[in-house]
């Protein structure tokens, strides 16, 4: 692909491929067309000075610090551009071909091991799969037919952790690669877990569930029962690495609490608007936490500190299931187990904007700033349940 009118001296040769990715032949054909687009981009370019960081003759084996710019500079002023396209990508979403016909509940993205896992609710022994692309799924072996509800990766760890809402004793499995996944003890028997997060700064799982229970593990291995956890049924909870907190909410028929806990280990409870909680997300940029819910009013809630939460009027009113911030496109994705409109944005958590998609039970949206999409997993479909964005910003 070659820009209009590129401004450095280097001649580039190197092809894109007609994949509708951001950086591919819709970026040259909207670039084109758009005379703000071109002076962001010229801006951009020389704020970069791309001639002083460019060379024909590159020497590998000791590069001098003056081909590349900083990484981290480089990246803060690419994002004003791709907010520009943000809208524009969120509203070209793909079917993908699913490694089963699972119900699939919850996906997360490692970034170092560089893909995708996902756990569902059915299947006999296979109930995750795995992706390095998001685009093909392999089918993984599991080690007990639970109704695995909620996975997450610790970076510190380097392990995946799912959690189940069925099962005696053996609701908790870890994988180090995605690939093969043992069974844990819990604490107590036959109970119903449903989210579990990871703090890097604490270096524990959190893990809660039905009946006033909250779990921790340092290990992902041993698991330990919380403290002074308030009666409800705890569906969702996230960790806040500025606010050095834990918050949860719980399912419509524990309405209006909330619980939070400093250490992971010892909670206290707080209040919140009626609603159903189904996912729960923390952006770092914003301050806020962002709560989706399944019922039809008070569908997002939002806070600063995990205490007092306000009900978006302006949001859609929609059967939620997930909710996603990308820091790269300064967006928050909302996905839908609705008959329709199952995908909503926003940049503030304010304001929201339906896009369109396939229209499918989507139960579980995952971001990688990696390969610069978002990833969808569902449980309705027949080989489809999994969608992601047409864009490409991996670094």
């Amino acid at each position: 692909m070659t820009l209009p009118n590129p401004s450095p001296n280097t001649n580039f040769n190197r092809n894109t491929h007609n994949d509708g990715l951001l950086f591919g032949s819709e970026f040259e054909r909207l670039y084109a067309n758009d005379n703000a687009l071109q002076a962001q981009v010229t801006d951009l370019q020389n704020e970069l000075s791309p001639t002083s960081f460019i060379s024909n003759t590159p020497n590998w084996s000791n590069p001098p610090t003056n081909l590349a710019p900083s990484v981290k500079a480089a990246y803060l002023k690419v994002k004003r551009v791709l907010n520009t396209f943000s809208g524009w990508m969120l509203d070209n979403w793909v079917n993908r071909s699913s490694a089963a016909d699972n119900s699939w509940m919850s996906v997360c993205w490692s970034p170092e091991l560089g893909i995708f896992a996902a756990v569902g609710i059915s299947g006999a022994g296979n109930r995750a799969m795995t992706s390095p692309d998001g685009v093909t799924w392999t089918i993984r072996s599991t080690p007990a037919d639970n109704n695995w509800q909620s996975i997450c990766w610790s970076s510190g760890l380097g392990i995946f952790v799912a959690v189940a809402s069925s099962g005696t004793s053996n609701q908790v499995m870890t994988s180090s690669d995605g690939i093969t996944w043992t069974i844990r003890t819990t604490p107590i028997g036959s109970f119903s877990w449903y989210s579990v997060c990871w703090s890097l700064e604490l270096g524990i799982f959190v893990a809660v569930g039905m009946q006033g229970r909250a779990m921790f593990s340092t290990d992902g291995v041993n698991w330990n029962l919380g403290s002074n956890v308030v009666n409800g049924d705890w569906r969702v909870v996230c960790w806040s690495p500025q606010l050095g907190l834990f918050v949860a909410l719980p399912s419509a028929s524990s309405a209006n609490i909330t619980m939070i806990s400093f250490d992971g280990l010892n909670w206290v409870q707080g209040v919140c608007p009626d609603a159903s909680p189904r996912s729960i997300c923390w952006s770092p940029e914003l301050g806020i936490f962002v709560v989706v819910s399944a019922f039809n009013d008070n569908a997002v809630m939002t806070s600063s500190d995990g205490i007092t939460w306000t009900v978006r009027p302006n949001a859609i009113n929609n059967s939620w299931s997930s909710v996603c911030w990308s820091s790269e496109l300064g967006l928050f994705v909302s996905v839908s187990e609705a008959a329709s409109y199952v995908v909503m944005t926003s940049p503030d958590g304010i304001n929201w904007t339906l896009r369109s998609s396939p229209v499918l039970a989507w139960r579980s949206v995952s971001w990688s700033p990696q390969l610069g999409i978002f990833t969808v997993v569902g449980s309705t479909g027949t080989g489809n349940r999994v969608m992601t964005t047409r864009n490409g910003i991996g670094r």
